[in-house]
């Protein structure tokens, strides 16, 4: 195994994005719907990072990174088209003991991204290691067939549903019982039919 797979807690981290064009900003949403703080280091950025940095809901610094930019951030994210920018990103970086991805290049990275099917909580994540994305996206548009919004449901249901079970039993091989048993349940046909009585 080349990558150890992980999902990061991200939220309030600060987080920087060296460049501004459309994968900086897709990297940016990214961030966003993690909930991070984020930061774009780029002289020129799309309109869309524009309006989220006119909304407050990023900073903008407009110029080109320099050395000492990383400093205080968990993450970064360089989408620069300037290859010795993004060494010299990369180099920092390593340096600092921080985060890393420079896009499309896997050899200038301490971690990947994963293509993922998301469905509320439900998060699968698809990695080829930086082999073939092309496959990944393939895997990714498969499993979003077979794994539908209603497993975003069953989730939120099996939250409460475990919190109030945990709170009247400490028992544990007698809750994993209810857990497996509703799992495999028709809950999840219920839920795509949208039959609400019987779901309740």
């Amino acid at each position: 195994m080349q990558y150890y797979p992980i999902f990061l807690d991200i939220k309030d981290k600060p987080c920087v994005v060296i460049g501004g064009g459309k994968v900086a900003e897709r990297k940016v949403l990214s961030l966003l719907d993690a909930c991070a703080k984020v930061v774009v280091i780029s002289p020129d950025v799309t309109p869309a990072i524009d309006r989220l940095v006119s909304k407050k809901k990023i900073k903008l610094v407009r110029r080109i990174y320099r050395q000492g930019d990383l400093k205080g951030f968990s993450l970064v994210y360089s989408a620069s088209d300037n290859k010795a920018v993004s060494i010299k990103v990369f180099k920092e970086a390593q340096e600092e003991g921080i985060l890393i991805n420079v896009v499309d290049v896997p050899e200038l990275c301490n971690f990947i991204v994963p293509s993922v099917v998301e469905r509320g909580d439900l998060l699968i994540a698809i990695s080829t290691s930086g082999k073939s994305p092309a496959m990944a996206k393939k895997i990714r548009k498969r499993l979003e067939q077979e794994f539908g919004m209603e497993y975003a449901v069953f989730l939120k249901i099996m939250g409460k549903v475990r919190e109030d079970v945990l709170k009247r039993s400490k028992e544990s091989d007698k809750n994993k019982k209810i857990f497996e048993k509703l799992v495999d349940s028709p809950l999840l046909d219920l839920i795509r039919q949208k039959r609400k009585k019987e779901i309740d």
